[in-house]
């Protein structure tokens, strides 16, 4: 090869590295120390507003560094991307935060307004790559007491966004919050959250065509959260498969804030285990209207509370009317291929479902479903009948909680208020002797029991009991 040819291939190779690179924006060639200690905040907006003034790309953390920020703001086309081994670092002082970016939408709770990464109206954006965010959220640095509590992430109006890869660590309240977001795919993430209060994982409210899978998350509050908080944005096309659930709360809750309406939700594939309160909490208050859930081949250890379903009243976000609104409907859920060991647990690790006197949930299928309790359950218990409804009384300003009931009479599934309830081939097993029937019928109208199993024995009909 002559040396014109050898200086023809450099000069086209390098060429080709130019273009390779031209949209790649490291933080480190605007000012940013990466050292750990300063604050780059100012350094890594000016690469995001490079990238998308010049229609986007990546901006880069480099591998190896710790890029310390207060509120950034993600714009149209931005790939923030983390390199392996870099780490984007929370600022410690919360006037590092800005006061510009929305707000918690729930009562009671201004102290969550503020937030580190922060999109109002951007589109095709994405945060990627095999490096780590650590909102650095400890109570030495925030409190109510200390100024508040800033959220790691919040989107308001955003479309068609992606989250891969990244480990999310130490937010000092919710790892994120999606308001009214459509086309959002989120794949291969890990959330750890236990630092601080709060610590929820994935929050989509009113949010649309929603896709989560391969994640792992283990937070101090609700692993992941779907919510409307308008009634004009509702919550449907949800996607959740093959993840990892522990928390200090509940793995999955389904409303609270439901002024608009949830349908189409599935989740499949997934293990739940060593959660404090529930595994699928599902409860509406808000006057919205949910159907359509399917929940399929879960695996459960150590969850007081598989599957709990309410469906009442109470206000739950802060711009929701003080007056409650009527009751609509709550209807289809299909809960299917569950393995729930609870052997470890006390007595209270019950299927609960329950709706109002003449506000029934209707159509509930559980179907295939073996349950393993520690059993432990009296006679006392056994005979209770004065089992607090989830009227504004009992709640007391308060949500939903199974504090609010207590021991239940049943040692399997106790169901409430229900219309259409279809159990078939339901096996329990009680490590220790219980006084209480597997299955209680509390109103419940139209249902059908077949293949109930205690203790690998058949059950017959005067071994449920029914009011």
């Amino acid at each position: 090869m002559n040396n014109n040819m050898k200086q023809f291939l450099l000069l086209l190779l390098l060429g080709f590295t130019l273009i390779s690179n031209a949209s790649d924006y490291n933080v480190l060639n605007y000012g940013a120390k990466a050292d750990g200690i300063t604050k780059d905040t100012k350094a890594v907006q000016a690469a995001i507003d490079a990238c998308t003034k010049n229609g986007g790309g990546n901006v880069i953390i480099p591998a190896g560094k710790t890029v310390v920020i207060g509120t950034i703001y993600l714009k149209d086309f931005v790939t923030l991307y983390i390199e392996n081994g870099a780490v984007l670092l929370g600022s410690p002082d919360i006037e590092d935060y800005t006061t510009d970016t929305h707000k918690n939408t729930y009562k009671n709770e201004p102290h969550m307004d503020r937030c580190l990464i922060f999109a109002r109206e951007a589109k095709s954006f994405a945060i990627k790559g095999l490096g780590t965010i650590d909102a650095n959220g400890h109570p030495k640095y925030f409190t109510k007491e200390k100024g508040g509590r800033p959220m790691m992430m919040r989107f308001l109006n955003c479309s068609n966004i992606q989250l891969k890869e990244v480990t999310l660590l130490n937010p000092a309240a919710w790892t994120s919050a999606w308001l009214y977001c459509d086309q959002i795919v989120v794949d291969g993430i890990k959330i750890i959250s236990r630092v601080n209060n709060n610590g929820d994982g994935l929050d989509f409210d009113g949010c649309t065509n929603v896709r989560v899978a391969n994640s792992s998350f283990d937070t101090s509050d609700d692993s992941i959260c779907l919510q409307t908080s308008r009634p004009d944005k509702p919550c449907k096309n949800i996607v959740i498969t093959n993840c990892v659930f522990t928390s200090k709360w509940a793995a999955m809750r389904i409303s609270l804030a439901s002024r608009g309406n949830f349908e189409s939700i599935t989740v499949s594939n997934c293990t739940f285990h060593d959660i404090q309160d529930s595994g699928l909490k599902i409860q509406m208050n808000e006057g919205g209207e949910m159907k359509n859930m399917i929940f399929s081949n879960i695996v459960m250890k150590n969850v007081p509370r598989p599957i709990f379903l309410t469906f009442c009243q109470q206000r739950a976000g802060v711009d929701t009317p003080e007056t409650m609104f009527p009751m609509m409907a709550m209807h289809s859920f299909s809960f299917n291929h569950m393995i729930i060991d609870n052997r470890e647990l006390d007595k209270n690790s019950v299927i609960f479902l329950t709706g109002m006197p003449k506000n029934y949930i209707t159509d509930i299928q559980l179907n295939n479903i073996q349950m393993t309790v520690a059993g432990g359950g009296t006679q006392v218990d056994s005979d209770k009948k004065d089992i607090k409804e989830f009227t504004l009384e009992t709640l007391d300003g308060w949500w939903p909680e199974f504090s609010k009931v207590g021991t239940l009479p049943a040692s399997g599934v106790y169901a409430r208020h229900i219309d259409g309830l279809y159990i078939n081939n339901f096996q329990l097993t009680t490590i220790s002797d219980d006084k209480r029937k597997p299955i209680v019928l509390d109103d419940v109208l139209n249902f059908d029991l077949k293949s109930i199993f205690l203790n690998r024995k058949k059950i017959i009909s005067k071994e449920i009991k029914q009011h």
